[in-house]
C-alpha cells in the first residue's frame, strides 16, 4: 500500500469552529468503504489510519481463489469529527460536516456508524444534509438497487432477544476471533476469563456472544469506571441497563459486583482482554499492567505501536483490529450485495466461518514466519491487493 492516501481534507464548522476530516485512503471500483465517526480529540491522523486500516480490512474479506461472490472490494476511507457527541452542538455539526462532504458521500465514500454515533443519528443527519443515502456510491455497483436497499433495511430491522442484527454482527465476528485463538491454543472455552473496555455496540455483542460460548465475563468498563465480578458479571442484566453511550446504570449491579477506577479492566486477572471502544486507549505503561494472554482489538488502534512491542516480547498475543472486528463491514456488504439475507442466522453462519478461516489463516501465516498476526495480515494484504487492482481496477 502507498503512504499517501487518495484524499485528505479537513472541514471547520462555520458555527463552533469544530474539525472533522475525511480520508479516501484507496478506491476500488470507484469506490471506499469506512464509517464515521464522532469524539473529542479526533484528529486527521487519526482518521488517516482508520482510513488505512478499512482498506486492509477490504482486501482480508477477498479470498481471490474463492468462488466468486456477487460483493467483491471496495477500498478503504474514513470520515471523523472532533466533538463529544453527549454535546448539544453535537448533531447540527455532524449535518453541517455531511452537507460540506456530501459530493464525496455520493459519489466515492460510502459510509455509516463507528464510535459515538449509531447508523439512526447517521441515516437522520444524512437526510437533513440532502443525501440520499450514505452508502448511495455504491449503488451503481448493484445489479438490483431496489432490491438490494430492502434487503439491507429488512437487515437492520432484525432483531435478535432485543438487539439489532447491525449492532449484533461486529460482536459476533470478534467473539469467533476469540474463539479462534483459544481452539488453536488448546484452551478451553468454559470459564475463560475476560475484560473488556467499552460496553456499546461493539463490546456490548462482544460480551454477549462470549459469555454464550461459556467464558466469564469479569470485568467491564464505561465512561463511569470499571465494573468488576471475579465470578462473572450477568451480561444481559448489564446490556439492558445501558444507555445510548454504552454506559451502564449501575442501580442494576448484584451485590457481589465491585466498581473499580476506569483503568482497572486492564489488570483485572483474565487471560483475554479485549479493548472495544476508544483509539490509542493502551500505551506502554499500559501494557506493563496487563496480564492477559490475548488482546483482542475490538477497537480500532486501541494498542500502540510501542505497547504491542513490549506485550510480544512477553510473549502476549495481540489480535489486530484489521481481522478482529472487519465482521461488520463484510455483513453490511454481504446483504446489500445479497451473498446472504435479511437474516440472522446466515449472518451468523457467514460471519463464524468467515472470520475463523481468516483469523486461522493470520496466526498460521505469523507462525510460519515467525512474525506477529499485525505482520502476518500486512503481509497478506500487500500480496492481495495488488490482485484486486488488476482484476477490479483502483486507486491509490
Amino acid at each position: 500500500m502507498t503512504e499517501n492516501p487518495f484524499l485528505s481534507l479537513t472541514w471547520t464548522d462555520p458555527v463552533t469552529g469544530r474539525q472533522g476530516h475525511l480520508v479516501v485512503d484507496r478506491l476500488v471500483r470507484g469506490v471506499a468503504s469506512g464509517g464515521l465517526r464522532m469524539r473529542q480529540g479526533c484528529t486527521l491522523r487519526e482518521v488517516a489510519g482508520l482510513a488505512r486500516g478499512m482498506t486492509m480490512k477490504e482486501a482480508l474479506h477477498y479470498d481471490p481463489d474463492a468462488p466468486a461472490g456477487r460483493y467483491i472490494p471496495l477500498g478503504g476511507a474514513k470520515g471523523g469529527v472532533d466533538c463529544d457527541p453527549r454535546d448539544p452542538a453535537a448533531y447540527g455539526i455532524l449535518v453541517r460536516f455531511l452537507r460540506a462532504v456530501r459530493p464525496y458521500v455520493a459519489t466515492m465514500w460510502a459510509t455509516g456508524e463507528d464510535l459515538g454515533l449509531t447508523q439512526d443519528t447517521v441515516d437522520r443527519a444524512a437526510r437533513e444534509a440532502g443525501l440520499v443515502s450514505t452508502i448511495q456510491s455504491v449503488y451503481p455497483l448493484l445489479d438490483d438497487e431496489a432490491e438490494a436497499r430492502r434487503r439491507l433495511a429488512a437487515a437492520f430491522a432484525v432483531e435478535v432477544d432485543g438487539i439489532g442484527l447491525d449492532e449484533l454482527a461486529g460482536g459476533c465476528g470478534v467473539a469467533e476471533a476469540v474463539l479462534t485463538a483459544l481452539d488453536r491454543a488448546g484452551t478451553g472455552h468454559a470459564g475463560t476469563r475476560v475484560s473488556i473496555q467499552g460496553l456499546g455496540t461493539m463490546g456490548g455483542a462482544t460480551a454477549r456472544f462470549l459469555a454464550r460460548a461459556g467464558l466469564r465475563i469479569v470485568a467491564v468498563a464505561d465512561v463511569k469506571g470499571t465494573v468488576a465480578n471475579p465470578r462473572g458479571l450477568d451480561v444481559e442484566t448489564l446490556l439492558a441497563a445501558r444507555d445510548g453511550h454504552g454506559t451502564i446504570d449501575r442501580s442494576a449491579l448484584r451485590p457481589d459486583d465491585t466498581e473499580l477506577p476506569g483503568d482497572a479492566w486492564l489488570s483485572v486477572p483474565a487471560e483475554v482482554l479485549v479493548p472495544a471502544a476508544v483509539s490509542y486507549a493502551i500505551d506502554p505503561d499500559d501494557a506493563a499492567r496487563i496480564g492477559a494472554r490475548w488482546v483482542v482489538e475490538a477497537a480500532n488502534m486501541p494498542v500502540l505501536p510501542e505497547a504491542e512491542a513490549l506485550l510480544t516480547r512477553r510473549g502476549v498475543t495481540v489480535l489486530p483490529d484489521v481481522v478482529v472486528n472487519s465482521g461488520t463491514n463484510a455483513w453490511w456488504w454481504w446483504t446489500l450485495f445479497g451473498d446472504i439475507g435479511a437474516d440472522a442466522d446466515q449472518a451468523f453462519t457467514r460471519l463464524r466461518g468467515s472470520m475463523r478461516e481468516l483469523v486461522g489463516a493470520i496466526l498460521a501465516r505469523a507462525e510460519a514466519d515467525g512474525t506477529t498476526p499485525r505482520a502476518a495480515a500486512h503481509a497478506i494484504v500487500a500480496e492481495r491487493l495488488p490482485l484486486i487492482a488488476e482484476r477490479f481496477g483502483g486507486t491509490c
